[in-house]
């Protein structure tokens, strides 16, 4: 799936990817409604609405963005419905062509870690017959413990030619409490970094690794650092926009080819309508308005990659 997700930056120009983070504060009230006259104003009611509002955000940026990278916590708070509109939304999503990054976080070992890897990326079998679950292209990985926890991602992502996203430094203000702790002189995310390498090596795609990496745009002094480390991984790079990242911060992150990251935008995307700038398309707009906040995101990264 590298080989498709940098071939997709490519044609479409945009080496962006749109976070699916729905809550029901996002929802306009007119779907909501909908939903719950149907459904009740329930867990499955919820649910229903959050799949209607992300059809009609995918419906309006597909053709943009060669990725979207729906976070599982804001539909597992809705229970088995909420799991349901989830696996609706990556299916939706892949028959639109775009490549699906399931942010899940997962970090286990042994059989744990190999099941996670195995109902998001790869399939189980059952009567000899192999039955798919989740089905993402890739996975956001939690290493904290270790190969043991990486290795079986690793084994499902040569068998399915599917990748992960290991988190490297991540964009949260209290992320330095652990991760910038310094071991042998150096920062625990540089080891962690050092480590990525040597996956990385395992699973090679034409240019990049199916093994890529997070590191957050509120820390764009790493972004050199770690592009030097992990010159074979693709840069996941949460934090832009709600979060203060800017494409000015960004440069570095990205090769001199301009590939070699890819940034993501969450609720400056799906909640857009609700912004100052773009609040003209209104509550029935906001798809619209999502379409709009991403051609802005893509000029903001052109010109800065420009520089």
């Amino acid at each position: 799936m590298i080989n498709k997700l940098v071939a997709d930056i490519k044609k479409k120009e945009a080496p962006i990817v749109v976070g699916l983070d729905p809550t029901l504060k996002f929802v306009p009230d007119y779907i909501k409604k909908s939903a719950f006259a149907e459904y009740g104003a329930n867990l499955k009611g919820a649910s229903e609405a959050i799949w209607e509002y992300n059809k009609g955000i995918v419906d309006a940026v597909y053709d943009l963005v060669p990725a979207v990278k729906p976070q599982i916590a804001m539909y597992e708070q809705f229970g088995v419905d909420g799991l349901v509109a989830f696996k609706r939304t990556v299916d939706y999503c892949k028959e639109k062509g775009l490549t699906v990054i399931g942010d899940v976080k997962r970090g286990d070992i042994g059989s744990t870690s190999e099941a996670y890897a195995v109902g998001h990326l790869s399939g189980v079998e059952i009567e000899g017959k192999k039955f798919y679950g989740f089905d993402e292209d890739f996975a956001t990985v939690n290493p904290y413990l270790g190969s043991d926890g990486i290795k079986p991602f690793l084994k499902v992502c040569k068998e399915e030619n599917k990748g992960i996203f290991i988190l490297v430094k991540t964009s949260n203000p209290s992320s330095g409490e652990f991760q910038d702790r310094l071991i042998d002189g150096k920062p625990l995310y540089e080891h962690v970094a050092i480590k990525v390498n040597e996956w990385a090596e395992e699973v090679m795609g034409d240019d990049y690794s199916y093994v890529g990496c997070v590191v957050g745009a509120t820390y764009p002094e790493m972004g050199a650092a770690m592009r030097k480390v992990m010159p074979k991984s693709y840069i996941l790079v949460p934090g832009y926009g709600a979060q203060g990242g800017k494409g000015e911060d960004l440069k570095a992150f990205f090769n001199e080819d301009g590939l070699g990251a890819i940034v993501n935008s969450s609720r400056g995307i799906i909640a857009a309508y609700q912004q100052e700038k773009y609040s003209s398309f209104g509550e029935r707009g906001y798809a619209e308005a999502s379409r709009a906040a991403v051609l802005d995101m893509k000029e903001d990264l052109k010109n800065a990659l420009r520089k």
